[in-house]
């Protein structure tokens, strides 16, 4: 048996999947561990949410692939609040950052103040200042091209961690701060098997208590509450697709 120690961020995946995903902090590598069968620190793995940022010991065999690995010892150290919206209409500010054939995420910066010039928002939306000369950064939202991502999919990869999101989360684009929260958005079903729509986006946001962030969030039903108990993810297996 093998032990590994270190930060890792955690995808709890799905109710439907038994166990929990580790990204390692310092290095591309996804471990699967189980959530339960634990004696001393059990509560502590229950209370874990996706977003949540750990530092760990697991130990397993790197040469099982069919086995998980186990954790040994855990301390949460901080996190990320992660929210979901799927089969949603996408931020009119995800054009600004978009280009036929981008093949790179590619992010904007967001100001906690409103774009009154622009009529590009859809129905119900708004479109937030990008003009950081006018106004502090707060945020950023950027896209995620589909292309090279497994089976083209979006959130399904944000659920299981096998789409690298540290660079981002420690460091929001256009700010030198990290993520307090991000709220994903998928203009497809978790199911989908083929989009109209090539990308994703996502919403960083360095501060909880802004006016921009939470017109974000209740434009795409989320709670608003950065401690809400309110779990977004949506339901389906996502290694049955």
């Amino acid at each position: 048996m093998s032990q590994r120690s270190g930060r890792f961020r955690v995808y709890r995946v799905v109710p439907s999947v038994p166990h929990l995903n580790l990204q390692a902090v310092d290095e591309l590598t996804l471990y699967t561990v189980y959530e339960s069968g634990y004696e001393t620190i059990q509560e502590s793995v229950d209370t874990l949410r996706t977003g949540d940022l750990i530092e760990a010991t697991i130990s397993g065999d790197p040469a099982d692939d069919a086995e998980a690995w186990r954790l040994t010892a855990i301390d949460r150290i901080g996190g990320v609040r992660m929210d979901f919206a799927v089969n949603a209409t996408l931020p009119a500010v995800a054009d600004t950052c978009w280009e036929s054939g981008q093949s790179e995420p590619r992010c904007v910066t967001l100001t906690n103040q409103e774009d009154t010039q622009s009529n590009s928002a859809p129905d119900g939306g708004f479109e937030p200042s990008t003009d950081t000369d006018s106004a502090p950064p707060i945020g950023a939202c950027c896209v995620q091209p589909r292309a090279g991502l497994p089976d083209g999919a979006f959130i399904p990869n944000i659920l299981t961690g096998t789409l690298p999101l540290e660079s981002v989360l420690q460091s929001v684009p256009g700010t030198d701060d990290p993520a307090v929260t991000a709220l994903f958005i998928d203009p497809a079903r978790p199911s989908a098997d083929n989009y109209e729509i090539p990308f994703g986006v996502v919403l960083l946001f360095t501060q909880s208590d802004t006016d921009l962030r939470k017109r974000f969030y209740q434009q795409y039903d989320c709670p608003t509450e950065p401690d809400s108990d309110i779990d977004t993810r949506p339901s389906f297996d996502p290694y049955a697709m």
